[in-house]
């Protein structure tokens, strides 16, 4: 069983991630901010993190520089959600994430992109 890291400090986002993606079969930790996410990658290794880039405590960037940081956890493909547009996300962040996705966005779409990384993985 796969395991997704849903890092989002909107309880209503997390929330329905972690209800999707546990019914569609996947493991699911939650977090409310980077800090605490690093935490449960401690507890239990993740296979891929979706990230929100605009939250407290410790944001999207300052996650993304942690992991990177980490050589345990600088493989994780992390998808970066955020309402803000891409090229503002990539200009803050340095990149360092696999995929973006723009709130408010459809589930399906998390769904696809995470097969997709973790398929791409796979054959790696």
């Amino acid at each position: 069983m796969q395991t997704v890291l849903v890092i989002d400090d909107e309880y209503g986002i997390a929330e329905v991630l972690e209800a999707t993606l546990l019914d569609e079969g996947y493991r699911v930790l939650v977090a409310i901010n980077g800090r605490q996410g690093l935490e449960r990658l401690q507890e239990t290794p993740a296979d891929i993190i979706l990230l929100d880039f605009m939250m407290p405590v410790m944001d999207g960037p300052a996650t993304l520089k942690a992991l990177a940081a980490n050589p345990a956890y600088a493989a994780i493909p992390v998808v970066v959600m955020s309402s803000l547009p891409e090229d503002s996300v990539a200009a803050r962040s340095n990149g360092g994430y696999a995929a973006y996705l723009r709130k408010p966005f459809r589930l399906q779409a998390v769904l696809d992109k995470i097969a997709e990384i973790l398929a791409a993985r796979k054959r790696s």
